[in-house]
């Protein structure tokens, strides 16, 4: 399929003086980037226009509220303040309205608009192909639908990309694309791929392996928590396939990646739709970036294509890269891009004629990656990246090349998984733990280095040049009209702009977006913040290997000496690790079928004695494995009016001499036949999601507010009720559990054995 008929590239209704626009201005995409310049642009410099904005409403937010909203963004600061923040809330509100709407349901267009600004697009460069395909083509042919049903004849200005000439080398003209993809055949197709993934996914041999993955890795977290594991990476493998069918597809038909396919697919159905007839501006920018200059030097609204990867060399996480050194990357200051839209709004071509223009700078005034690697390192090396381990070492790039990169990539990703795995069958220490964060570091690095190489391999190795005579002519043509609004690239010196502009004001994004995650520190070994006063929270507190330096292997230990001595204690020891391998997978397997298993050793014991055993011996020797630690947090607690509550899968009468510690004791019971333990329990044992049910009916039942409230525990079995409170530590956590304290930023900390005197049992 080719241009329509009689498509000229550089048509001009007239070639007089540029007037400023005015009229009714529909804006696609206008609480985007691009989007939000453009309103701006559109308040500030041209005063006769009245603007709609196409805009979906979310959750408890209108549209309308959205677009209020926008008030409130830096881009407005300057203008809010030359004006007055009073008069610029009324300017806005007396010329910006509200479409409610999407371009997957467009609704009915006004009649009467003038100029439509198409810029909305999917942000991603690597979506899955389904999404890519409705958001970039199917929100052109809905809004081009929309209009033609309105009535209207406005002329439209599309906003594309340079990168929808694909997979070529060479110049690229300011023209229509010539290729043979059939945007509506490539649509359907698209649509009903992930039908086909879905599917797949729920194939058994699929889903046993997804099984059979997360049994292995969440098993003793509980059934629902496997079950959870198992259904969010099936999602993920549908979403992984479909992100691959689109990069397939797309290098299949000459593109790089699915979203500059769409792009070129949208640019068709916009010359089919809307061109063939009417008339069409055709505006491809190149890399956006930050403002060179308006509405102020900096100004961004989140990162941009390159960004990630100057902050991840910023943070010495890329320690080499597949780029061609002397590849030209082709950026465009933001202003730069909505000054051309503007502009070629206001200049409208003849219908039927569509005309395309390339806002780029790589034909005109070119920055080979060479340079940009110069300048970015050189900025690092003056400013490191404060708090921020391996950003003192700003790496040097020796460009070797794609084959010797990515078989480090590859080497890097099998001893990061190496070394996780034998970390995990190592006990949780302190060391342990510090060679955790530090290998959780690399592992992200790793993952960045793997996912920016694969996604911007491409645009740094491009030996593509985009053509920009037209765009030039029309800037010459505003120059003197629009002084200031220009987009000329020649202007540009690259090095000021990365150094003093770009490059700082990305690093001030990045140290905001750290702020709001609560930054890189982990609060490991960190004293507790005192606690605030209420009455309607919990603290919960696990006893085995929190509360109490031990396990229930220990505590039988403890009553049989109690019971008979040394002796006895011995002969159990022996007796138990016969049994040891057994024990050992069940523990494995899940935490509950362990607990059962092993307590039938109580089997035949009267109460009576066990209850004497507990009373003697068996107190002394759980109070010299308490924690004075945690004695100290739960005094703390209740100093605080929390409901401290002790928790445990083993039965009660174990737990019995720390009962005066806490306001409530929860623990199992065993059967008694006769006045003798069967070595039945009572009940379920209440471990993993079982003591996450009952903490949530507990909070219920008390009035208890879970967000506020505090909880203790060891073991990664604990994750489902440590992660229904506000507050969780990770106490003497196991490898597991202190990976997942990490990632969750959960404070970790020590309680080792302190030693409770039984006079300390009355004193909490």
């Amino acid at each position: 399929m080719t241009a329509p008929a009689g498509a000229d590239s550089g048509a001009l209704n007239s070639d007089g003086p540029v007037g400023r626009l005015s009229g009714h201005v529909l804006v696609t995409g206008g609480t985007g980037f691009v989007g939000q310049a453009v309103l701006e642009r559109l308040l500030v410099s041209h005063p006769e226009t009245r603007i709609s904005l196409l805009v979906r409403g979310k959750t408890g937010q209108s549209a309308d509220d959205r677009v209020r909203k926008l008030l409130s963004k830096p881009v407005f600061k300057a203008w809010r303040e030359a004006v007055g923040r009073d008069e610029a809330a009324r300017i806005f509100t007396e010329r910006v309205s509200a479409i409610e709407g999407s371009l997957d349901a467009v609704p009915a267009l006004p009649a009467d608009l003038d100029v439509v600004i198409h810029s909305a697009s999917t942000v991603s460069f690597d979506p899955p192909i389904d999404e890519a395909f409705a958001t970039n083509v199917g929100g052109a042919s809905g809004i081009y639908g929309a209009l033609r049903d309105s009535g209207a004849d406005p002329h439209v200005v599309h906003v594309s990309t340079c990168y929808v000439g694909g997979m070529r080398k060479g110049v690229l003209p300011e023209a229509s694309l010539d290729h043979g993809a059939d945007w509506r055949v490539e649509s359907a197709a698209a649509a009903a791929s992930r039908q086909r993934v879905e599917l797949r996914s729920r194939e058994p041999g699929v889903l046993r392996t997804l099984l059979l993955r997360a049994r292995a890795e969440h098993g003793k977290e509980g059934p629902r928590a496997v079950a959870a594991a198992a259904e969010a990476a099936r999602v993920d493998w549908v979403k992984k396939r479909l992100v691959t069918a689109g990069r397939a597809r797309a290098q299949s038909l000459g593109w790089t990646d699915v979203y500059t396919l769409t792009k070129a697919l949208a640019e068709r159905a916009a010359e089919e739709l809307w061109g063939a007839e009417h008339r069409l501006s055709v505006v491809r920018p190149s890399v956006i970036e930050s403002a060179l200059e308006h509405p102020f030097p900096g100004w961004i609204d989140g990162f941009k294509v390159a960004d990630p990867l100057i902050i991840a060399f910023g943070r010495g996480q890329l320690p080499d890269f597949p780029g061609v050194p002397d590849s030209v990357l082709d950026i465009i200051p933001v202003d730069f891009v909505v000054n051309a839209i503007l502009a070629a709004a206001a200049t409208p071509p003849h219908p039927a004629a569509p005309r395309y223009l390339h806002v780029a700078s790589g034909a005109s005034n070119p920055l080979p990656f060479h340079e940009m690697y110069r300048n970015v390192h050189e900025y690092f090396t003056a400013n490191p990246i404060p708090d921020t381990p391996g950003a003192e070492r700003v790496p040097t790039w020796q460009f070797p090349g794609d084959r010797r990169v990515e078989r480090a990539i590859r080497r890097a990703e099998t001893l990061v998984g190496a070394a996780n795995t034998a970390l995990d069958r190592l006990p949780s220490t302190p060391r342990t733990r510090e060679w955790q964060r530090t290998m959780g570091r690399r592992e992200r690095d790793v993952s960045s280095l793997r996912q920016l190489s694969d996604l911007y391999r491409a645009y740094v190795g491009t030996e593509l040049i985009f053509d920009d005579t037209v765009a030039r002519a029309l800037n010459a043509r505003i120059a003197e009209a629009w002084p200031g609004e220009g987009f000329d690239t020649t202007r540009i010196d690259w090095g000021d702009y990365l150094q003093r502009v770009h490059v700082p004001a990305i690093t001030q994004l990045m140290r905001v977006f750290s702020r709001g995650r609560g930054g890189d520190r982990t609060p490991t070994g960190a004293a507790p913040k005192p606690l605030p006063e209420r009455t309607d929270v919990v603290a919960v507190f696990d006893l085995e290997g929190t509360v109490v330096e031990s396990n229930i292997v220990q505590q039988l230990l403890w009553v049989r000496r109690a019971q008979g001595g040394e002796a006895a204690a011995a002969a159990e020891a022996g007796s138990i690790l016969t049994r040891l391998p057994s024990y050992l997978a069940a523990e494995r397997r899940d935490r509950g079928e362990f607990l059962r298993t092993f307590l039938r050793r109580y089997a035949g014991m009267p109460a009576e004695r066990l209850e004497a055993a507990v009373r003697g011996g068996y107190t002394d020797a759980l109070l010299a494995h308490t924690s004075s630690a945690a004695l100290r947090r739960v005094r703390e607690h209740r100093a605080a009016g929390h409901r401290t509550v002790l928790v445990t899968g083993s039965i009660g009468v174990l737990a019995e001499p720390l009962a005066a510690l806490f306001d409530e004791v929860v623990a199992g019971t065993m059967h008694e036949d006769g006045g003798t333990l069967t070595g039945y329990l009572g009940a379920p044992p209440l471990v993993d999601e079982a003591r996450g049910a009952w903490l949530v009916q507990y909070a219920e039942r008390g009035g208890y507010d879970l967000a506020g409230s505090y909880a203790y525990g060891d073991s990664v079995a604990d994750l489902p009720w440590l992660s229904l409170v506000g507050t969780a530590t990770a106490v003497n956590p196991d490898a597991r559990l202190a990976r997942a304290a990490l990632k969750r930023r959960w404070a970790i900390v020590d309680w080792r054995r302190g030693g409770v005197s039984r006079a300390d049992l009355g004193t909490a």
